[in-house]
């Protein structure tokens, strides 16, 4: 069965033409849907070959590196955020193909739901193609991630709880002051504060982010 339109846009996104069709279908498809192959064992191979295409570019690009420096460099680069994000860019939650539940909740925005997506589509490639092509595929929608991963993998909630623990402070308590913004772009506040009173406030597009980024603030506020 050839693709409709609108999967064979996602192709040109996605810059690959699958020789199966079907592969694709089946790694845009959530276990929602009842009756059709869903994309969760897609999902498990798609996370082994992203591991091992990110490993091999961070040690190919960065010679030098401990394996203590690679492993958080890594962690950034192929967690559920990252995955989300890089789906984002492509648009992969327009075509994802849900149950009626999952569709009335907001899944194609969803985080788990885009990683996942996300994952399986570069299995499909794998099977489609080989390894070349998912390989080729990772790196040019990673590109921009692998090349600053080395700043944006500090992390700094890390350092602050180290830190506070080193002083005999408690752990430093995280709090969403504000959330703003449409729910497909949300800007998040979030105040981290010290058992001792001392506070740092930032805000990002993920609770994540600006958990990060308060943290960062307020070590930097500390040294």
């Amino acid at each position: 069965m050839k693709l409709s339109s609108e999967l064979k846009a996602f192709e040109a996104r996605l810059g690959h033409r699958f020789a199966d069709p079907d592969l694709l279908r089946c790694a845009l498809t959530h276990s929602s849907i009842d009756g059709r192959p869903s994309n969760e064992r897609l999902e498990f191979l798609g996370d082994r070959v992203l591991g091992l295409v990110v490993a091999e570019a961070l040690c190919g690009a960065d010679e030098t590196a401990a394996e203590g420096q690679l492993a958080p460099r890594f962690n950034a680069l192929v967690r559920m955020e990252t995955c989300a994000e890089v789906a984002r860019d492509i648009a992969l939650g327009d075509v994802m193909k849900l149950g009626r539940s999952e569709m009335m909740s907001g899944g194609r925005r969803k985080l788990t739901l885009l990683g996942d997506a996300m994952e399986a589509v570069i299995a499909a490639v794998y099977l489609d193609a080989g390894h070349e092509a998912a390989r080729d595929l990772v790196l040019r929608l990673w590109a921009g991630r692998i090349d600053l991963v080395a700043d944006d993998a500090r992390d700094a909630k890390t350092a602050l709880q180290e830190w506070a623990q080193a002083r005999g402070l408690g752990l430093p308590d995280y709090i969403e002051t504000r959330r703003a913004g449409p729910d497909h772009a949300p800007v998040f506040t979030i105040e981290v504060r010290l058992t001792d009173g001392r506070s740092a406030t930032a805000e990002a597009a993920s609770k994540r982010k600006a958990e990060q980024a308060a943290a960062r603030a307020l070590l930097e506020g500390l040294t």
